[in-house]
């Protein structure tokens, strides 16, 4: 999907940077920040578009996108088109992100359309949503939840994620029965 949307944007780069902590999940309910990073790591390889970043990680914490964007426009200048982009889903909550308002300055919102509703059929109520730019995007009836679920039952999820990510599920033993991540040998 983020090759689609590099495709019809005409992106030269697609940053992946994952969260230290998300403001919108418990501590314990998701997979260390470590073995986030090396999943983010074994994906971005696929595509040399592609750029896998661990700024978030490294400054540790809950994660604000406002934030991230706020040092990533004075790294890059004001003159580079930012884009932010997100899922239909997760622009229907964008009104509880952190300054959502400076987001809308700092960036324009890519939204990859995944169920047909453009971006204005779901967008919050905000000034500068009306630059946001809809992305059709290859349906992937694929979820994280319905993964660690399969995993957690002990089923297959070959070719339901990349098998460079798959390697580091394994090794680490995530999501599986059991005692747990072995992260320190992961």
């Amino acid at each position: 999907m983020a090759g689609d949307v590099a495709d019809a944007l005409g992106l030269d780069r697609v940053l992946w940077m994952p969260a230290a902590r998300s403001p919108f999940k418990q501590a314990d309910d998701h997979t260390s920040a470590e073995l986030r990073w090396k999943m983010v790591q074994a994906a971005a390889a696929l595509d040399p578009r592609f750029q896998a970043r661990d700024d978030e990680i490294r400054r540790g914490g809950t994660s604000y996108t406002v934030e991230t964007l706020r040092r990533l426009r004075k790294e890059l200048g004001p003159d580079r088109t930012i884009y932010l982009i997100l899922g239909a889903d997760q622009l229907a909550d964008f009104h509880r992100w952190r300054d959502p308002e400076t987001i809308l300055d700092l960036a324009r919102l890519a939204v990859m359309d995944r169920e047909g509703r453009a971006a204005s059929a779901v967008a919050p109520d905000l000034p500068g949503m009306e630059d946001a730019v809809s992305v059709p995007v290859t349906r992937v009836d694929v979820s994280s939840t319905r993964v660690r679920a399969r995993l957690a039952a002990g089923e297959p999820v070959a070719g339901l994620v990349p098998d460079a990510v798959l390697e580091v599920v394994e090794r680490a033993g995530l999501y599986r029965p059991g005692p747990g991540p072995r992260e320190k040998h992961a």
